[in-house]
């Protein structure tokens, strides 16, 4: 601990011993009420710090992912929000996505582009594609390796976009490797 975080940590202690001091000079009245709703308080703050500490575990089993059943087979469950989502490994880098049969292309963000190692500024952008937000211009690329499950492509041709995109997509020319692809009780089950 460094002298900065002492000073938060002086100001954090002092900060509530100035709002508990309040809180009870306003109900001396009733002091065995006031420890009760302090100790609900504290109760419900050590949860929160809890739940925040441990929401990696947590959201593995809230949000659950891909997983490979068998031989090139893979199954992926719809989130809450009614979408699949897959993490591909891109040139040995995990890449998420949410599948977009929408989509005609995989399309990766500016930032998974930089990720997996293509720098932005060495990209052409000589295409177009129609977005809901309208005509973003994208970059063709051709990456070496996408690796999902137990199913390896290699020389995939992607396309970076230049507009603002909340996540890559996985679009037809990928899903269309696969044999079958079905939806069922709320699962996306791809097969090789």
């Amino acid at each position: 601990m460094d002298s900065y975080d002492l000073g938060r940590l002086t100001y954090l202690v002092l900060l509530a011993a100035a709002v508990g001091g309040s809180f009870f000079m306003m109900n001396k009245a009733s002091w065995g009420k006031s420890l009760q709703q302090l100790a609900i308080w504290a109760l419900i703050f050590v949860g929160a710090i809890g739940a925040y500490g441990l929401w990696n575990d947590i959201s593995r089993d809230v949000l659950p992912r891909q997983s490979v059943v068998s031989q090139g087979v893979v199954e992926v469950p719809r989130r809450p929000d009614g979408h699949f989502y897959l993490t591909l490994d891109v040139g040995g880098t995990p890449v998420d996505f949410v599948v977009d049969t929408g989509a005609s292309q995989v399309v990766l963000t500016m930032e998974d582009a930089a990720r997996i190692g293509i720098d932005p500024e060495d990209l052409d952008f000589i295409g177009t594609a129609m977005t809901a937000n309208g005509e973003v211009r994208t970059a063709p690329v051709t990456v070496d390796e996408m690796v999902l499950g137990d199913v390896t492509e290699r020389n995939v041709r992607v396309y970076v976009n230049e507009g603002m995109m909340d996540m890559s997509l996985l679009g037809m020319t990928y899903l269309s490797r696969f044999e079958r692809i079905e939806i069922a009780d709320d699962m996306l089950i791809l097969t090789r």
